[in-house]
């Protein structure tokens, strides 16, 4: 496991009130829980991200869409390679668990298709519309990887070869997908992933719980033990890559690096990428670019079997 790269630090507040974690205070962990105060040009990658993936439908056409379960809103976007039995690439977007949608994940779609591989962009329920609840946001996302692996011939996918990767709270989403019990839950084999990548994301619901995201995260002992996916890793069945930038908040540098260490200590294959000068919406638009760090490991990811 490689680390590397300066952690930013939080600033201290004016007039520091009672710590709450670690040796922050309220004001403090609320701001490091709060990506829009690492990331002043966040609206501009945003206005950049929506652009690409329109260019990307352009190019491509429409996706196929399918339904991965019983609501409406549990449908999945597949972007076909031109080559059968390709490998399946799956994308589980962020947005503070409050947005995001499969049509804004489409911009990565013609680097994978060029490649050879499918690309997936799931759509789930966001916590606004559960009432703050997690849990059905991270059956959802568990439910649509079973359904890929049990349905991929129909758009002539090799279910051997499944991949996830999830950024920010998706991160957190495709830490539950990779700590799940695939045989217990779904009567699967126990490992249907080839290998995950998780970035800028979220393993330790704890500190999250006294963030000012509890106002709309309803947060209990129960959410924080389930679906806190470094209190799971001995259910990791296939390497990771954790990735996150040096320009984001103390806490998202410190998810990743205690996750990645986390997975070493019990053995895992683990690679943490250090992204030098990113943020955290930075970060996100490399997956895009076949040179950019997120989008090479995910093709060497593949390339890798």
């Amino acid at each position: 496991m490689a680390m590397s790269g300066e952690g930013t630090q939080v600033q201290p507040s004016p007039q520091k009130g009672p710590l709450v974690f670690l040796n922050y205070d309220q004001a403090e962990l609320d701001a490091c829980y709060d990506q829009n105060v690492w990331a002043p040009n966040r609206e501009f990658v945003h206005q950049r991200s929506a652009l690409a993936c329109e260019r990307a439908r352009a190019r491509l056409g429409q996706p196929l869409r399918f339904s991965y379960g019983p609501t409406d809103i549990e449908t999945l976007d597949v972007f076909p390679a031109k080559v059968e039995n390709a490998p399946i690439f799956v994308y589980i977007h962020g947005g503070a668990w409050r947005a995001g949608s499969a049509a804004l994940s489409a911009a990565p779609a013609q680097m994978f298709v060029d490649a050879g591989i499918h690309y997936v962009a799931l759509d789930f329920t966001n916590v606004i519309e559960t009432g703050g609840n997690l849990r059905p946001m991270i059956e959802q996302v568990r439910r649509a990887m079973a359904w890929l692996y049990r349905n991929a011939a129909v758009f002539g996918g090799d279910c051997e070869r499944l991949y996830v990767h999830g950024h920010s709270s998706g991160g957190h989403l495709a830490g539950n997908v990779l700590t799940t019990d695939w045989y217990a839950e779904f009567g699967l084999p126990k490992r249907i992933l080839r290998a995950g990548m998780v970035s800028s994301g979220m393993y330790d619901l704890a500190p999250v719980r006294l963030s000012a995201r509890s106002r709309y995260v309803a947060f209990d002992e129960s959410i924080v033990e389930d679906f806190s996916s470094i209190r799971h890793i001995d259910k990791i069945s296939c390497p990771v890559t954790v990735t996150f930038g040096t320009c984001e908040s103390p806490e998202f540098q410190r998810q990743n690096q205690e996750f990645a260490q986390a997975l070493s200590a019990a053995g895992k294959t683990v690679c943490l990428q250090v992204a030098d000068g990113f943020n955290h919406f930075e970060l996100a638009e490399t997956f895009f670019n076949p040179y950019g760090i997120l989008g090479r490991t995910a093709l060497d990811l593949v390339a890798a079997g």
